[in-house]
């Protein structure tokens, strides 16, 4: 089937051209003209009959150089079919369309110069005019060309539009927000002006983040006067979603998605697209159930989008269900191997399973087929860290550390060190775990994880103890229930031999946890500090019950009950 541009140039070829037909050439794709809106003269009345059968001919000899692929010939043809008929603004738009898009700027100046001489030239010449003098860099001159545009077509966005970016350009900002006011004034705008002013408006608001919100606000006010208008078109109805969308109102956004689903039921890609956008506004609102039917609804649609999947994991993960989670990874990297995300989110589901085996077999996977990254090795001292093997953790716990700090240093949060702490304190290495606790607590210094655990740190090693009370006072205050924080305040109290404070937190520990050997172990001590035989032998039996450990069974076998 012959493309439209070939068809008329079939029709040109066949015979009405010969004939000497004065009208102007027949529209091709990308035409813009809108005969409605032409005068007699522009439709061909009164114009010279030879001008107009001269373009006919360069305009069907463009037509054949198009049809061999010889563009640079049949651009010259049709840059000579608009220089002999100036007033056929279709043909104007057209050729220059194309000369803009062959990078040939001049020659569409040159040819939208001559159009805007004609009296009654529209505003499209004009906005067209002023988008080539911009690509030019004059400025001056553009912003003219777009007043003019804005003047002779009110109700046409392109001279706005034209006029807008070139303010921006010029660093104009005030005039640029005017042009955007006085566009949003125009009464008789319809739906798709109003649409394309939105999407102006949301521009501003990403070019200037100090105004977005008084940007987005006006976006909104616009398509909501666009959206009374009821727009039939699916095409426009979804442009007025996804502006919704970007401008923040997702409740209309998601309404307008949802009824395009009811109305495009033979448009797989669309509704594929429309699925995602609902998925994607369900998850910023953390309305989990809804995202997980929109991506289910792609997956039945297209079972081989392996994005669907790994969000569909991402959230099954968040909600705490590794197994499904490690199912979607999994279906995710078979889909797409190339895609590194999706490894290390399975390997941590997988750790989640306390399966660090897996998790070891999945992260060599990704670390054959991707370049050293920080994720690669921050995964794989967790998994190191799960199987206790602290100083393998530690190795790639500092390798992490390095490539971050070469990087991207903002991935070095308190969390990050708090994991170096806690696994240097594991190895022993006491001095070089406070280091990285301390540097936990400059980055957050009311992590009360990091005070805690330094804090018991001291007290089980006799150090610092009256720093190491302040820290873990501070933990409790924080978290008053944490059965964890009481347990340490309770001992560090009995390490400043101040068993009789020591108790009750410790009494309090014991109630708010599960059965803990450590937490009966220290109630244990300290009842034997208080001179009480019998409810220490009480609390160390009861630890072990919870875990054999022959420390406190010898506890047991040299303080007999009395």
């Amino acid at each position: 089937m012959l493309s439209r541009s070939r068809f008329w140039g079939a029709v040109l070829l066949s015979g009405a051209f010969a004939a000497g037909c004065q009208s102007r050439p027949a529209p091709v794709a990308g035409r813009q003209a809108d005969s409605s809106s032409l005068t007699p003269a522009k439709a061909g009345v009164d114009r010279p009959a030879e001008k107009v059968a001269q373009a006919h001919a360069h305009y069907a000899a463009a037509i054949i150089h198009d049809m061999n692929d010889e563009t640079e010939a049949a651009l010259q043809e049709y840059f000579a079919a608009a220089s002999d008929d100036p007033e056929d603004e279709g043909l104007v738009l057209e050729v220059s369309r194309r000369l803009i898009q062959n990078k040939q700027p001049e020659k569409a100046l040159e040819l939208l110069s001559r159009a805007s001489e004609v009296p009654e030239a529209s505003g499209e010449i004009f906005a067209r005019l002023g988008i080539v003098y911009g690509q030019l860099g004059k400025l001056p001159q553009a912003i003219a060309a777009g007043r003019t545009a804005v003047k002779r077509s009110p109700n046409s966005l392109s001279g706005y539009q034209n006029l807008f970016v070139n303010y921006l350009q010029n660093k104009q900002d005030q005039e640029a927000q005017k042009v955007l006011d006085d566009a949003s004034k125009q009464p008789n705008a319809d739906a798709e002006f109003l649409i394309g002013l939105s999407e102006l408006c949301l521009s501003y608001s990403v070019q200037a983040p100090s105004q977005r919100e008084k940007f987005n606000a006006k976006a909104i006010t616009v398509l909501d006067r666009a959206e009374k208008l009821n727009p039939s078109g699916a095409s426009l109805r979804l442009k007025l979603a996804e502006a919704y969308n970007s401008a923040g109102n997702s409740e209309k956004a998601a309404a307008l998605y949802l009824d395009l689903l009811k109305k495009l039921p033979d448009l797989p890609l669309i509704r594929e697209r429309i699925h995602a956008k609902l998925a994607g506004i369900y998850l910023r609102g953390s309305d989990h159930k809804l995202a997980v039917e929109q991506l289910q609804a792609i997956i039945r649609e297209d079972p081989t989008n392996p994005e669907a999947y790994y969000y569909l994991g991402y959230i099954a993960y968040t909600d705490k269900k590794p197994a499904e989670a490690a199912d979607y990874f999994g279906k995710t990297i078979l889909l797409n191997p190339d895609f590194p995300d999706p490894y290390y989110e399975l390997a941590l589901s997988q750790l989640s399973l306390e399966k660090p085996d897996d998790a070891q077999e999945t992260l060599e996977k990704a670390r054959k087929r991707f370049p050293q990254n920080y994720t690669l090795e921050l995964c794989t001292g967790l998994t190191y860290w799960q199987k206790k093997d602290y100083k393998r953790a530690a190795e790639h716990y500092t390798a992490a550390e390095i490539i971050a700090q070469a990087t991207d240093p903002q991935k070095l949060d308190d969390q990050f060190y708090f994991r170096l702490g806690a696994t240097y304190e594991r190895l022993g290495d006491y001095p070089q775990a406070e280091k990285y606790f301390n540097k936990c607590l400059q980055l957050d210094p009311n992590s009360a994880e990091a005070q805690n655990y330094l804090g018991y740190m001291w007290a089980e090693h006799d150090q610092k103890l009256d720093q190491a009370r302040e820290l873990i006072q501070k933990a409790v205050k924080a978290e008053p229930r944490n059965a964890a924080y009481l347990d340490s305040l309770s001992w560090v109290l009995f390490k400043l031999h101040q068993p009789k404070e020591a108790l009750d937190y410790a009494l309090k520990a014991v109630e708010l946890s599960e059965p803990d050997a450590t937490l009966f172990d220290h109630l244990g001590d300290i009842y034997a500090a208080l001179a009480q035989p019998q409810k220490a032998r009480e609390a160390w039996t009861k630890s072990l019950a919870v875990e054999p450990n022959e420390a406190v069974r010898k506890k047991l076998e040299t303080n007999p009950d009395k």
